[in-house]
């Protein structure tokens, strides 16, 4: 198990968004953009995929306690911060609403299966006349 899956366990565990994260690094003075992250949670097999060094996952754990636990000045609840975070992203999933995928209704009319003896043979039209091309070859 390398820093990636670490990563990637705990954003599904703690259903942390990519802009979340993004704050949670600012907590330890740590600057990451979310298109960083995004080669960070890609599949290996990828082209883009990056490997997470020890240095982002460290400096994440470090924001992740400031985050979930507060500073000693101001102490937070572990749990309260999670129950907030998922009822942000249960907020987030009932305003944007996925459409929904409706298939087509069937039809009870049939179809004729398709016969080629059924269709008339069309008259071919020759548009150009037969021309005997000479290309300087004698015929004997």
């Amino acid at each position: 198990m390398n820093n990636n899956d670490i990563f990637k366990k705990l954003r599904v565990a703690l259903q942390l968004r990519d802009d979340q994260i993004v704050e949670i690094m600012k907590l330890v003075d740590f600057r990451i953009s979310a298109a960083e992250l995004g080669a960070f949670f890609r599949n290996a097999d990828h082209p883009k995929y990056m490997d997470c060094g020890d240095q982002v996952l460290r400096n994440f754990l470090n924001g992740l306690v400031i985050h979930l636990r507060g500073t000693k000045e101001n102490p937070k609840n572990p749990m309260e911060v999670i129950r907030q975070n998922q009822e942000a992203v249960k907020k987030n999933s009932s305003e944007n609403p996925k459409t929904e995928f409706k298939p087509k209704p069937k039809t009870d009319t049939k179809k004729k299966p398709f016969k080629p003896k059924d269709k008339k043979p069309a008259q071919k039209v020759q548009i150009v006349e037969k021309v005997q091309f000479k290309n300087g070859k004698n015929k004997k």
